[in-house]
């Protein structure tokens, strides 16, 4: 059987970094050879992670055509989320929890998704269907990814299974979810030292919505005002990436994981802009809008967007 690359989304966060190592373990275990490998490098949450349990940063790749003929996504479907040159290898094994847009093969595919807080989640049922043991370190990443896309069990996306995957993987772990997971959300709160181009592209998502380029970053914050100080890197850095890349709207979400509100800064087109307005049902104010209680921009903000668009 050839080798398969294990992947997840670009600008990869927790959830895409880890799925592909705990899909990875699970499909050598069951006879496949594939080796987890990440489309950018892991940012600060990440990287506490990998370090805190010991494990070893997948290899960065920017194409796959030249390495392998076959490939297994993790935690994406669309086309414009994944490596450059996807439609020159098969798709063979998907496992996501995100809507499925820009997506097609030429051939059937495992396909497996849920709409569950996070892809670990989901690789945590898929261990137990398969009877594979999740050992010790793995269910560590898995407990911190599922911790990372649910805010600590906070976020609206979060579900019963995610609940329960969290306290039986902090058992396997032997780790407390809570004080672990806070001080990992901690971790990945640092902007100070970032720049605002850094910033922008840290986690960052590309939607077409009514055949416009919309782009939407997020980053996770414990002190709102400090960063909103930035505001105006924060806008010639998203004007700039937007000529650049040819992005018709960017809207950049700034999370305080600790209350879970977020205030979305604005640039681009003035009619897409006042989409925006509509979308949220608030005034855009000096380049931005305040989103009280949303912290998803899965469940809270693409599909309003989506809607009005």
């Amino acid at each position: 059987m050839a080798k398969e690359l294990v992947f997840g989304h670009l600008n990869p966060d927790t959830d895409a970094i880890v799925a592909a190592i705990a899909y990875s373990q699970l499909q050598n275990q069951l006879g496949y050879e594939t080796e987890a490998v990440a489309l950018g490098e892991p940012n600060d949450e990440t990287k506490f992670v990998l370090d805190y349990f010991d494990q070893e940063t997948p290899r960065v790749i920017d194409k796959i055509g030249d390495q392998v003929q076959a490939v297994m996504l993790v935690d994406h479907n669309e086309a414009q989320q994944s490596v450059p040159d996807i439609d020159t290898v098969a798709v063979t094994h998907v496992v996501d929890h995100h809507r499925i847009a820009n997506f097609k093969t030429t051939s059937p595919l495992f396909y497996h998704a849920e709409p569950v807080g996070c892809t670990s989640t989901i690789l945590w049922k898929m261990y137990n269907e398969n009877e594979v043991q999740i050992p010790q370190k793995i269910a560590g990443l898995m407990l911190s990814a599922i911790i990372s896309d649910t805010l600590l069990l906070k976020s609206p996306t979060t579900t019963d299974d995610d609940r329960q995957a969290v306290q039986v993987l902090a058992d396997v772990a032997n780790v407390d979810y809570q004080d672990y997971g806070l001080k990992m959300l901690k971790a990945g709160t640092n902007i100070a030292a970032k720049t605002a181009e850094d910033l922008i592209d840290a986690d960052a998502k590309t939607f077409d919505m009514g055949g416009h380029n919309v782009r939407i970053a997020q980053v996770n914050v414990v002190d709102l005002a400090e960063a909103l100080e930035r505001q105006s890197e924060f806008e010639d850095a998203m004007k700039q990436s937007s000529q650049t890349n040819g992005y018709d709207l960017f809207l950049l979400a700034i999370t305080n994981v600790l209350d879970s509100d977020t205030t979305m800064v604005v640039t681009g087109d003035n009619d897409l802009q006042t989409k925006v307005a509509k979308a949220f049902n608030h005034d855009i104010e000096n380049s931005r809008l305040d989103l009280p209680g949303v912290v998803s921009r899965k469940k809270q903000i693409v599909p309003p967007l989506q809607q009005q668009f």
